[in-house]
């Protein structure tokens, strides 16, 4: 088993980072990854901090030693991407040797420059960003949440994206649905641009067991579209819990089968390689 998406007590997670990986020894875990939030230029509370950022990865280079042999430790972060404001991904990978990097969208920015927060366990604070930043108005939210994850792809490097379609999550069916021919041209746009920059798209299974989402991100109609474009894709769980760290990765298994693929990515010596299911 693997996981290259997880979040420790140096972000928003609940537990020291040693706690992971005790428990993914113990569940047989070849390789573990951790990838604490990014810092943001904004108040929040759920990323690393100038102060905090150091010290994470001198923890996550520690483990690696001192588990050597027993489990592969890699050292990631998930960065975030604002247009205009977020810090360039090279800046964090050469300045802390990350061995990769989750590029992802939580925050979504808006024509007149206000930022919408479209994640976390509150769905109020995404009717109320709608409402403020966008007039109500669904389909130019949406547009401009991928129109910004089509700029993250096209301006920086990582290797994996994280959760793509996050914003539907609080979306529950109520102002769109994901077979309205705008919203899947969206979609499709952006699998488009994914391919031409060869990222590789983990399916998380973290609004699922939080019950929070009805599906996987991204949804199980868009893994047959990366099947078809020959698009990588890497099992997750976002785990922010040692318990969380292999959450219905098996039901992930199952939808990749289902949808036509036959082997998932994994990050090995810091390259992405391929492995069966």
């Amino acid at each position: 088993m693997y996981n290259f998406h997880s979040h420790t007590n140096y972000c928003d997670g609940s537990a020291e980072p040693e706690l992971y990986v005790v428990e993914a020894i113990r569940q047989g875990f070849k390789a573990y990854g951790f990838s604490a939030h990014s810092p943001i230029p904004i108040p929040n509370n759920f990323a690393l901090t100038d102060e905090t950022i150091r010290p994470y990865c001198n923890e996550i280079e520690r483990l690696k030693e001192k588990y050597k042999g027993q489990i592969d430790i890699f050292l990631g972060m998930e960065a975030d991407f604002i247009s205009g404001l977020s810090t360039p991904f090279n800046d964090f990978r050469t300045q802390f040797n990350l061995d990769y990097i989750i590029g992802s969208v939580h925050i979504v920015k808006s024509l007149e420059g206000d930022t919408w927060f479209i994640d976390g366990p509150v769905r109020e604070s995404y009717d109320d960003g709608l409402k403020r930043f966008f007039n109500d108005d669904i389909r130019l939210a949406v547009t401009s949440f991928y129109h910004q994850t089509n700029r993250m792809l096209e301006t920086e490097h990582f290797e994996i994206i994280g959760h793509f379609d996050k914003i539907t999550m609080h979306n529950q069916n109520r102002f769109f649905t994901s077979v309205e021919q705008w919203y899947r041209d969206l979609v499709l746009e952006t699998i488009a641009v994914i391919k031409e920059k060869g990222v590789v798209v983990e399916i998380n299974s973290r609004g699922l067991y939080k019950k929070r989402s009805a599906d996987f991100f991204p949804e199980t109609f868009i893994l047959k579209h990366l099947h078809d474009n020959k698009i990588p894709v890497m099992i997750n769980s976002d785990a922010h819990a040692p318990h969380e760290i292999s959450l219905l990765c098996h039901e992930a298994v199952v939808a990749l089968k289902k949808a036509g693929f036959k082997e998932h990515a994994i990050m090995d010596r810091g390259e992405v390689r391929m492995v069966g299911l």
